[in-house]
């Protein structure tokens, strides 16, 4: 069977169709062609579902979000709007609405987010969950182990566990034994970094599982830096476990010939970076003479051969009030603070944070998932600068969500009006 995609400002109607092909869609190289799909990814023989005509469409892999905080998303209304905007004063907002917090609550707000992420095109989220110190502490963890089952085969959830250093073992422990998927600290945060890191790393060698750090989340160059430590770690453990440090905020406070060092260890050890401009930016910075950014160097970052991701963190909550659960917010802040280049930056949020993560490649090549976003069919630089208002998302080759705008603008009383798409 065979159908239009339509125009960009028509009426959404594909959400829930399986789609076999994409006949005269703008390819990532710039051409026109034919996407064929099987099975969830792409194959020379299209199986069952609809052939769309894609013309006036480019298509691009799916987004991922490495880095996310699910159990805290959308609680920014909950905050004191005379508290403060650096690190400390979030996670002083964060605690004093915990309470108030059930599984429940972080049940429909992180579900809430998802549909955010999936209608901008993400279709692979790694969260990052609390385990906190008052009431039922694995309420996160259960919500979020739970909701990546309801979104099994639509979105790839990852749930990683963010155990401060007030989690002990035994907590540690429960919350590998209820589902997560990653094993995640805060070791700046803790009274003893290096000993938080290495607790980290040996409950993940014992469960195999990967690990995700929040690592030197400071502008403060006069401690030893955590990936560093991890690095060696690493390398001295002979490590087959995945290891992500987020955030790295520190290295782009480093000298030239220091963070050479840093980042030749780090390539050598096959850790991955998160960088995460929109909350850094925010939280980072303040009160420093110079006003410094708030972000990891990433042109140095990419030069060294350290495998990069790009995600936005927090969505709308105390650590970052803004957000817009957007790939293409993220491109624009890692072309415009973090100097990236257009093509570096869209791979930065699809197959760098896929591959970070773990994740099977996406987009339009034999056997890759047929995970993709289709855009209108504008110059790609606008794409990545801002927000195309018409998106349609495929996760395995099915239509999941299928968001357009139609918008009228008036620019002269002597001009009839004008539809933009």
């Amino acid at each position: 069977m065979s159908a239009s995609v339509g125009a960009p400002s028509a009426a959404p109607c594909l959400a829930g169709v399986e789609v076999a092909a994409l006949r005269g869609v703008r390819l990532p190289d710039g051409t026109l062609g034919e996407v064929r799909f099987s099975g969830g990814s792409v194959a020379a023989t299209p199986g069952p579902g609809l052939s769309l005509d894609a013309s006036g469409w480019r298509v691009l892999p799916a987004a991922c979000e490495p880095h996310a905080h699910l159990d805290k998303a959308l609680t920014a209304p909950r905050m004191d709007p005379g508290a403060g905007n650096d690190l400390p004063t979030a996670i002083a907002q964060w605690r004093s609405i915990l309470p108030g917090i059930d599984r429940a609550d972080i049940e429909s707000r992180a579900l809430a987010a998802v549909g955010r992420y999936l209608a901008n095109g993400i279709t692979a989220i790694r969260s990052h969950v609390d385990v906190p110190l008052e009431g039922d502490r694995f309420r996160g963890v259960d919500a979020l182990v739970g909701l990546r089952e309801r979104l099994r085969g639509t979105v790839d959830l990852q749930v990683c566990l963010l155990a401060g250093s007030e989690a002990d073992d035994g907590v540690v422990a429960e919350a590998v034994a209820r589902g997560v998927d990653v094993v995640g600290g805060c070791p700046h945060l803790a009274p003893d970094p290096r000993h938080e890191i290495t607790r980290m790393l040996d409950v993940a060698q014992a469960h195999d599982l990967p690990v995700d750090l929040h690592a030197d989340e400071q502008t403060d160059v006069g401690h030893a830096l955590d990936l560093e430590e991890m690095a060696r770690q690493v390398l001295a453990r002979g490590m087959r476990q995945r290891v992500t440090a987020s955030h790295c905020v520190r290295l782009g406070m480093l000298p030239p010939d220091r963070l050479a060092q840093v980042l030749d260890l780090t390539a050598r050890a096959g850790i991955g970076i998160v960088t995460l401009p929109i909350t850094n930016l925010y939280l980072q910075g303040r009160g420093i003479p110079g006003n410094p950014r708030g972000l990891a160097p990433l042109p140095a970052i990419l030069a060294a051969g350290v495998p990069l991701a790009a995600g936005a963190d927090n969505l709308r909550d105390p650590f970052n009030p803004a957000g817009r659960a957007d790939p293409f917010e993220t491109t624009s802040l890692l072309q415009t603070a973090g100097h990236l280049r257009a093509g570096e930056a869209l791979h930065a949020v699809t197959g760098g944070a896929r591959a970070v993560l773990g994740l099977p490649a996406a987009g339009v090549g034999p056997g890759e998932r047929a995970d993709l976003l289709l855009v209108p069919d504008t110059e790609p630089g606008d794409l990545l600068a801002g927000a195309p208002e018409a998106r349609i998302v495929l996760a395995g080759g099915r239509v999941v969500a299928d968001s357009r705008v139609a918008r009228q603008v008036h620019l002269s009383p002597s001009e009839l009006p004008e539809v933009v798409a």
